[in-house]
């Protein structure tokens, strides 16, 4: 088929700039493809997904990008602390089963994601910011997607191939009708940044901190570590839960993390500067990750929950396996992206699920703040919160259910 002369030609249309399209975008063009990224936004953005996991480093390496995170001067973090009541206890993903990085960065996500972005800029990629994609047609040999940009004009853009990284956008899955239940109940979040002013001097900045509502099991907060004295706060509930307490988005956050002691002593000289936001009814999934010359990348595709800070990493996990599957396939192998890319992706995101499901059920919480734990198991579940939930060798990868089952019916 001749092309059409007033279409725009690309090699691979990547939709998104955030943490998955532009390392999707350095991978490809580190492969020698050219790269064009549609994002309806103006970087630096705000963004939720603050804490990253040591798995993260891996992809970031691969795809040329990590000196310069490591030299941007985020908050540096080497674990996950866990707070109920007078419980707690810490991991330190340094002290894990699976090999790889234990340690990585909590990140302000506009300055992250405009980092990773310019990135992609410097190896090659092509990157038109406050450009939308408003419909897309997969009928002919490639796809054709049009495009409005900033001044409200439309164009249309002929492509290989087609990588869906919008993230909450989901905009494959909403202009093909691929959208489907999660299954999880619809849960919201309330949160913003802070001067936090903490003061104790027992208080880990290298670590998140996961402190659960003292009343309610399912109910928790994230307390993020940034530097300069600034850190990450929201609360995590069902969203019936959260419209019980009264007044904006920052009076019911304020409200609710003072309803836990521990969280108002360590907060008692913050700073509430930054107006807070809520998100509701996040967790989703789709009926396929690929298509007719599309595939799905981290949460275009699906979103869990954000309890073990899993988001960031399956991005760039399905980046790193999607355009492995790509590359391959235009130089003319025969692929299949059900079993070269959905499968392996989905084997990890499946290991985060039985760990999120055990949480609001409230076994996982009986789990790690049981007093008498086996230390290889730890390590185990160290690596799985580190982020290596696609480590064949550790058994709560490879028999998830079936293990994490049988260690709660031991604690309980």
């Amino acid at each position: 088929m001749k092309p059409d002369n007033s279409i725009e030609q690309h090699d691979i249309l990547i939709i998104g700039a955030g943490p998955a399209g532009a390392v999707a975008a350095a991978l490809l063009r580190r492969r020698g493809h050219q790269v064009l990224v549609i994002e309806r936004e103006q970087f630096p953005r705000f963004s939720i997904g603050e804490s990253l996991l040591p798995q993260s480093m891996t992809y970031l390496e691969q795809a040329g990008m990590l000196q310069a995170v490591v030299e941007h001067g985020f908050q540096f973090k080497n674990g996950a602390s866990f707070v109920c009541g007078e419980r707690q206890t810490a991991f330190d993903f340094r002290d894990k089963h699976s090999t790889g990085w234990g340690t990585t960065y909590q990140v302000q996500r506009a300055d992250f994601d405009h980092l990773l972005a310019q990135q992609a800029e410097l190896q090659g990629a092509e990157i038109r910011y406050r450009h939308s994609v408003t419909a897309v047609d997969l009928a002919g040999e490639r796809p054709r997607t049009q495009v409005r940009d900033a001044d409200g004009r439309d164009y249309m853009i002929e492509s290989r191939f087609i990588l869906d990284a919008s993230g909450f956008g989901r905009v494959l899955p909403r202009l093909l009708d691929l959208e489907r239940p999660s299954g999880f109940p619809l849960r919201g979040a309330c949160f913003t940044h802070i001067a936090d002013g903490i003061r104790d001097l027992q208080f880990d900045r290298n670590k998140i901190r996961i402190t659960v509502h003292p009343e309610h099991h399912d109910v928790w907060y994230w307390l993020i570590p940034f530097a300069q004295g600034r850190c990450s706060i929201g609360v995590v509930a069902e969203s019936s839960f959260l419209a019980t307490t009264a007044g904006d988005e920052t009076a019911q956050l304020r409200t609710l993390v003072m309803q836990d002691p521990a969280l108002r002593a360590l907060l008692q000289q913050a700073e509430w500067d930054t107006p807070a936001r809520a998100i509701s009814g996040y967790a989703a999934n789709v009926t396929s990750l690929w298509g007719k010359n599309f595939a799905l990348l981290g949460n275009a595709g699906e979103f869990l929950d954000p309890i073990f800070s899993s988001g960031v990493t399956i991005a760039l996990k399905s980046a790193s396996l999607a355009t492995e599957t790509l590359t391959r396939m235009l130089a003319g192998e025969n692929v299949d992206w059900e079993a070269d890319y959905a499968v392996p992706l989905k084997k990890g995101v499946d290991t985060f699920r039985t760990f999120v499901e055990s949480w609001y059920a409230g076994d996982f919480q009986k789990i790690i703040f049981h007093e008498q734990q086996e230390p290889a198991i730890r390590r185990m579940i160290s690596a799985i919160l580190a982020g290596y939930a696609w480590d064949p060798g550790n058994p709560f990868v490879s028999e998830s259910k079936r293990r994490l089952t049988a260690l709660e019916s031991i604690c309980a």
